[in-house]
């Protein structure tokens, strides 16, 4: 600790007054606009790493189980539900889609009126 004695933060706040006063007007604004832009970008990784931290969740995948000696007629019948399982779904992602589509599409529109 006896190194540290010599070192004193008010003297480094003098040094660093007297260093700024003989640095022109417009270093200054540049120096200071560089220390902004470097807090907030640091400031912006730090906000979003907080996405990082998500809980872990259990992932349980659901198979099904069919028995050996089940019928052509049963198989072809739970192959019609699915049919129309899989249709349902794909019907909603479609919609999913196009009304995705439409709001990018709203959006792009208006930049294009904009001029970008």
């Amino acid at each position: 600790m006896s190194r540290f004695h010599r070192y004193n933060p008010l003297t480094g706040l003098k040094d660093l007054r007297s260093f700024l006063g003989t640095r022109q007007k417009h270093e200054l604004v540049f120096a200071f606009l560089a220390v902004v832009v470097t807090v907030t970008i640091i400031a912006g990784f730090y906000l979003d790493s907080g996405d990082l931290k998500k809980p872990w969740q259990r992932d349980v995948q659901y198979v099904e189980s069919w028995p050996l000696n089940r019928t052509d007629a049963e198989i072809v019948a739970a192959q019609k539900t699915d049919a129309k399982n899989r249709a349902i779904r794909e019907a909603a992602e479609k919609k999913r889609q196009e009304e995705n589509r439409r709001s990018l599409k709203k959006i792009d529109d208006a930049l294009t009126r904009w001029g970008f």
